[in-house]
């Protein structure tokens, strides 16, 4: 065999795998960059008031969204890129835990939420604009989160792109007709549109979804624990990431609370980046360490080189792009050019350590992984109240490299622990043989 017959196959594969990012993460920042857009229409169309209650309010059903399904859509993923005859059964798993959980919290937050937060003078509007938005922002939003991951599972990230952009541009054609061509300016008025639209995007994902097989409904016992493990540190990090906000909104001015929130949105997005890497390795990842972590390290330790140069990357963009930004969302958000630019370069760290703890999950230790995610968000949490509280808003913003470059430092630690733990175990296994 020739030298170019053997490496005709690696660059194949290597080529297949670019061009495979290419599109899952073009398919993230198209769906950032309408989402970018939709808050920008809403937050000028609504105004202020209005659109401090709409933000709050999603705020709690971003916290919820990660309980409604009690995280049956990671096993899903892993399961089924292991073995995807194991699809019926894990869909009917996930179909029963969505179902339960998101009416449960679609109850618990209709009994509650109206007492915080009114989307309408009128009790009886108000409790159906809370009912919709709930409905819209649970159970709608996990349906369609669902069908994006079952594509992952089944390797078909073309079909998982689609689901991406197409849900972020029905969300922007949604707010361009209600709010520039019919003049939505309240909270009650959009939780309508905005039903609307989820319901024919939840409608063209079950379509979509009908071809795979149908689901074969029943609990799978085994994947409960693990579930909620991976539930847990995104609820944790949705506390985290609302701590800062929270204190800001006690301590400083209302632009400077506005202008810092519209910068976290644009770092979030940032982290698209690195986000599309980890969806497109999840499957692999799971499937080279089904036999221990370390038979990945290889894979992790490449992954973990991509990252950071795309985190890079994206990080420069934001930084010079950032001027152009009051454009977009309006000349008062005084400080937005500036929180931009102190904060965006914590993408780095941020994409560093998910690559630890996205290996800790393909490899099924999701105790482990939530232990990192879970005790870092709670101390991050309190960190970042407390130095908002004493020095805002730098303090707001030092606290957020402390946090991140903190777990950068404990996710990398557990996973190399348990990457020698599973090395050893497979060493007494095959000396006993």
């Amino acid at each position: 065999m020739t030298a170019d017959a053997f490496h005709a196959p690696r660059q194949r594969t290597l080529m297949s795998m670019v061009m495979s990012y290419m599109a899952s993460g073009g398919s993230l920042i198209m769906s950032s960059a309408a989402q970018l857009l939709t808050f920008a229409i809403l937050a000028r169309s609504l105004g202020v008031n209005e659109f401090s209650v709409f933000v709050a309010v999603t705020a709690v059903c971003n916290i919820a969204v990660h309980l409604c399904g009690l995280g049956g859509m990671e096993c899903l993923v892993r399961r089924v890129a292991r073995d995807p005859s194991m699809y019926p059964l894990m869909l009917g798993h996930n179909i029963i835990l969505t179902t339960v959980s998101g009416v449960a919290l679609v109850l618990l937050g209709v009994a509650l939420l109206p007492f915080f937060f009114s989307l309408s003078p009128d009790p009886s509007l108000n409790l159906l604009a809370m009912t919709l938005m709930l409905i819209t922002n649970i159970i709608f939003v996990r349906v369609i989160v669902l069908t994006e991951q079952i594509f992952i599972g089944h390797s078909n990230f073309v079909s998982a792109n689609m689901t991406v952009v197409g849900f972020a541009v029905a969300r922007t054609i949604a707010a361009t007709l209600a709010c520039l061509a019919f003049g939505v300016s309240t909270v009650a008025e959009w939780a309508i549109w905005q039903f609307a639209c989820h319901v024919l995007v939840a409608a063209f994902c079950i379509r979509a979804l009908a071809k795979l097989g149908r689901p074969r409904y029943g609990i799978v016992r085994e994947e409960l624990p693990l579930g909620m493990y991976f539930s847990i540190p995104f609820i944790l990090r949705a506390i985290r990431q609302n701590a800062d906000l929270l204190t800001l909104s006690l301590v400083t001015t209302a632009e400077i609370v506005a202008s810092y929130s519209v910068a976290r949105r644009i770092l979030e997005s940032s982290y698209l980046s690195v986000e599309a890497l980890n969806r497109l390795m999840y499957p692999g990842s799971a499937r080279a360490a089904a036999n221990g972590l370390h038979k990945a390290m290889d894979r992790i330790r490449k992954v973990l080189f991509a990252a950071t140069g795309i985190s890079l990357a994206a990080a420069t963009t934001v930084f010079l792009l950032a001027p152009l930004l009051p454009y977009l969302f309006g000349h008062e958000y005084l400080t937005l050019v500036s929180f931009v630019r102190k904060l965006c370069w914590v993408v780095v760290p941020l994409g560093m350590w998910s690559i630890a703890v996205e290996a800790l999950g393909a490899a099924g230790y999701h105790a482990a992984r939530a232990s990192v995610m879970g005790l870092g968000s709670i101390l991050g949490a309190a960190l970042a109240a407390w130095a908002t509280w004493y020095a805002p808003p730098m303090g707001t913003v030092v606290s957020f490299y402390v946090i991140e470059i903190a777990m950068v430092a404990v996710a990398w630690a557990v996973f190399l622990r348990y990457a020698k733990k599973d090395e050893a175990r497979n060493a007494a296994g095959a000396a006993l043989t």
